[in-house]
């Protein structure tokens, strides 16, 4: 059975993406010099458009008070990022990268918080009630 055309563009855009989310990293923790970068990071997720133009690369990090300059640092960075980003993975053009801070590591932390609150609360009523 033939797959249709949009599934293997969504599946050659997957496979670029984490192509350049594995690149992208390790560009950033090798060849970027910028003492900003120092920190520790992830990148979580990319996000390829389908004419393959512009990619949006989501970067975790970890310490709070370092986003702000490390993310200041990639965007300066991204034509240098971008072009050895076109070195190491061979394709026509090299889109355009957009970084983004991704926040969701904290924000389920702050969920599973939230739920251990309520799990607190409940477990102490029960407790009130058993006497």
């Amino acid at each position: 059975m033939e797959r249709s055309l949009a599934s293997q563009q969504f599946e050659r855009t997957d496979r670029i993406a984490s192509e350049i989310m594995r690149e992208a990293e390790r560009i950033i923790r090798e060849d970027v010099s910028d003492p900003r970068t120092d920190c520790m990071f992830s990148v979580t997720h990319v996000d390829v458009t389908r004419d393959l133009r512009y990619a949006k690369v989501y970067i975790s990090i970890y310490e709070e008070e370092k986003r702000a300059p490390m993310m200041k640092a990639l965007k300066s960075a991204a034509g240098f990022i971008r072009h050895n980003l076109g070195r190491r993975v061979q394709l026509r053009y090299t889109p355009e990268l957009l970084f983004e801070l991704d926040t969701t590591i904290e924000y389920g932390v702050h969920i599973a918080s939230l739920i251990n609150e309520v799990r607190k609360t409940e477990g102490s009523q029960s407790d009130d009630e058993r006497a």
